[in-house]
């Protein structure tokens, strides 16, 4: 079992930064994959960021390419989505996941943490 906390959610205005922070208990997380999802009411659950457990891997979903930013840090136990330039659109309550490889459905990741909200007002 793997338990995932986040955290760093909040309010900002459009072009503004936030740092999510993910913190993993449980098994090993360096043997994980770890995954960033959003969703927003009525819409699936969409994977925005992912990271391989080696950090040799990343994948983006094109609309944050260039803005966000996921990286690792295992001996924290730690995954972080360093989000700049903040677009309105991007509000959303944001989940970190935990999979066995790097994977952009929500199937591919059997642990969730339980989501932090991040708005950005225009």
């Amino acid at each position: 079992q793997v338990r995932l906390v986040e955290s760093g959610g909040g309010s900002v205005q459009a072009g503004g930064s936030l740092r999510l922070s993910c913190v993993a208990s449980g098994r090993t997380f360096s043997n994980y994959a770890m995954g960033w999802f959003r969703q927003v009411p009525g819409k699936e659950r969409e994977c925005v960021a992912s990271i391989s457990w080696s950090n040799a891997s990343t994948y983006y979903v094109d609309s944050v390419k260039g803005r966000f930013t996921i990286s690792r840090d295992n001996a924290k136990n730690t995954v972080y989505p360093q989000m700049n330039s903040l677009k309105p659109e991007d509000t959303a309550v944001y989940y970190c996941a935990a999979g066995d490889d790097i994977a952009v459905s929500p199937q591919g990741y059997a642990y969730w943490g339980q989501g932090t909200q991040v708005t950005v007002s225009s």
